[in-house]
């Protein structure tokens, strides 16, 4: 009875052992594909920045490069130091499963060990035929025989059992190693990120040096950069609010038409009364008809798994206020996300919808807008576009070619999403790449 709870308590230990490992391997796991992701972005970040530097590149866009690296870099490093936390437990339960299988391998062998020595001691014939012709009777005789065989099949599956335990040891062991092993190599690409870190940090403090000798001319710049865009942003008000009110017009003609028809029906049936077909009055809010309703909540069911704008690419600036990267009391309002893209890359729809503007925008660049039921995406930053205004698109179409910046050398999509007239954070909406 001891033995059977000392080997429960034993496949017990083992048992919760091993799951946790299991546990903690598929979080880290996780932890593994966030990393590749991040040194995926890194990579993309080289090669849309850095991979051909112009001469005459803006300062604050070069800075804004150096602290997208570092920003990704950083996300990096606290990856791999959470994977390597993850990879320390796992270590630690491993040796426990290790140490715990050794334990009932040398019992194992101690018992084995016992038996033999008991075989050898009575493994004459003589011994063995003395002991069944001693026998009172020849059911105790039989018994005796019986035995003798299920010593030796005991024995036999003992050695079996020795040598099942020793390969599981070996599996653990291999998986111990392995981890260890990548736990180090984790350490060093830490270690190495750091280092780039430092490097990154001290080229972008030079070209500060830089910035700053001229700083009000800088300032004026930013400025003028957010006074253009909060001018896009009320222009974008502008047509989203001249839509609502254009297809509400349309909706409340509709719904006119099905009063004057019931009212009819009504009126040759004897009714006195006829159905009413009600809508809500907003200028900020759509009406939606059966189909559009239902457009939007086929959006809405797709949260979070929307394609991307863009086949590759990288935001390289949020949603919402966000403050300047080098300037301290400049705020930046971002009411979409601004994505970098390989040149020549082209725009496509994230889902099912109607073009209802295409606006062209200073220095011959455009925007499209679509409506998916009360939700609409806007494109801006195009170069040209493959679309019209009512045209019916599908999911991930391509509306137009992203413009390319002769000056930056940079492909960026600017991408906004809204509910009505609300802004809403794309980066919520789109799965992640």
């Amino acid at each position: 009875m001891k033995r059977i709870v000392q080997y429960s308590i034993v496949f017990l230990t083992f048992f919760l052992c091993v799951n946790v490992a299991f546990s903690q391997s598929t979080k880290r796991k996780e932890l593994e594909k966030k990393r590749e992701q991040l040194q995926e972005e890194i990579k993309t970040i080289q090669n849309l920045f850095f991979k051909t530097q112009k001469k005459g590149k803006n300062l604050l866009v070069k800075v804004n490069d150096h602290q997208q690296k570092i920003e990704r870099r950083n996300y990096l490093i606290q990856t791999i130091e959470e994977e390597i936390d993850e990879l320390s437990l796992e270590i630690e339960s491993y040796q426990v499963v290790v140490d715990t299988l050794e334990n009932k391998l040398s019992k194992l062998k101690k018992e084995y060990g016992e038996m033999v020595y008991r075989s050898y001691k009575s493994k004459s014939q003589n011994s063995r035929l003395m002991f069944i012709l001693s026998s009172k009777d020849f059911y105790q005789a039989y018994k005796r025989i019986q035995y003798m065989k299920q010593y030796s099949q005991f024995r036999k599956r003992q050695g079996e059992a020795i040598v099942i335990q020793k390969l599981e040891i070996e599996k653990f062991t291999d998986s111990l190693s392995n981890r260890k092993n990548l736990k180090e190599a984790l350490i060093t690409e830490q270690l190495g990120e750091q280092s780039l870190i430092e490097e990154e940090k001290e080229n972008m403090e030079k070209i500060i040096k830089q910035i700053k000798r001229k700083e009000r001319k800088y300032k004026n710049e930013i400025k003028r950069k957010i006074a253009a865009e909060a001018k896009i942003d009320k222009e974008i008000d502008k047509l989203i609010k001249e839509d609502i009110a254009r297809a509400n017009r349309k909706a409340k003609a509709e719904a006119a038409r099905k009063r004057a028809a019931a009212k009819k029906k009504a009126s040759k049936t004897k009714k006195t009364t006829a159905p009413k077909v009600t809508t809500t009055t907003s200028e900020t809010k759509y009406i939606l008809t059966k189909e559009a309703k239902f457009l939007a909540v086929k959006f809405e069911s797709n949260r979070g798994k929307l394609p991307w704008p863009v086949e590759r690419g990288l935001v390289v600036r949020k949603f919402g206020p966000q403050p300047h990267p080098t300037f301290k009391g400049i705020t930046i309002v971002g009411t979409g996300i601004h994505i970098a893209t390989e040149k020549g890359a082209k725009a496509r729809c994230i889902f099912d919808g109607e073009v209802f503007a295409i606006q062209v925008l200073k220095g011959g660049k455009k925007a499209v807008y679509i409506r998916h039921g009360n939700y609409i995406t806007i494109y801006n930053n195009l170069m040209n576009v493959t679309v019209n205004k009512g045209d019916k698109v599908e999911t991930k179409q391509e509306i137009g070619t992203i413009f390319t910046d002769k000056i930056t050398d940079k492909t960026i999509l600017s991408f906004v999403l809204s509910k009505d007239t609300k802004r809403l954070d794309p980066i919520r909406w789109i799965h992640r790449m």
